[in-house]
């Protein structure tokens, strides 16, 4: 079995997925595209999986990263194909662009571990199948996507609505990150420490504007 991976940067790699897709034998081709020479395939001949990981660039900056043009295509393609496919933030953000709906600032950033709820659709999901009405995972993200047309939400939080949606049965997006491992987040920490900051800043002058009022 040989799957496709789209790694946007170094620094955000499988990660926890790594360990499990190699003890059930799967092939990976990891195509990271911050690396020199790097470049997406034509097609998804020859893939029985897809997976498109997070990133720090917005998933309608085309024009600045021409590239996710192309994995949209590649979503397109799975979808027609029925190929299992799984977008994790920036990935599921592209994922939600390639079949039509939109992406934009999320009311507020979310940073941290967080809870999100477990829909009744959820429930019935393959993917959430069992799992408690309230999960903790861990998030890193502005933006958030709208649903596409004929796409089931099935997860949802206070801080951004859409967490999860499922697309034709084979077509997964996730608002959050489930590969995320202790060094990643130590990582991604001093990587986007400046982002870190200033977000923190913000929640601060927040909570103050609140208390004078």
């Amino acid at each position: 079995m040989r799957l496709l991976m789209i790694q946007h940067v170094s620094c955000e790699g499988p990660g926890l997925l790594q360990d499990i897709l190699e003890q059930n034998g799967w092939e990976t081709d990891i195509r990271c595209m911050d690396m020199p020479g790097i470049t997406l395939p034509e097609n998804l001949n020859g893939y029985d999986a897809f997976i498109i990981l997070g990133g720090p660039m917005g998933a309608y900056e085309e024009k600045r990263y021409p590239y996710p043009y192309g994995v949209e295509d590649l979503v397109l393609e799975a979808a027609a194909k029925n190929i299992p496919t799984v977008g994790i933030c920036l990935g599921g953000q592209i994922i939600a662009r390639s079949l039509g709906a939109g992406v934009a600032p999320n009311p507020e950033k979310e940073i941290g571990w967080s809870l999100i709820k477990i829909l009744d659709e959820g429930k019935a999901s393959r993917l959430f199948h069992e799992s408690p009405d309230f999960l903790s995972v861990f998030q890193w993200h502005g933006d958030t996507f709208s649903l596409p047309e004929g796409a089931i939400l099935l997860a949802s939080s206070e801080q951004c609505q859409n967490q999860a949606f499922v697309y034709n049965n084979n077509i997964w997006a996730l608002q959050f990150h489930l590969e995320v491992n202790p060094d990643m987040i130590q990582s991604w920490s001093e990587v986007y420490r400046e982002q870190f900051l200033n977000n923190l800043t913000a929640i601060l002058q927040a909570e103050n504007a609140g208390e004078d009022k």
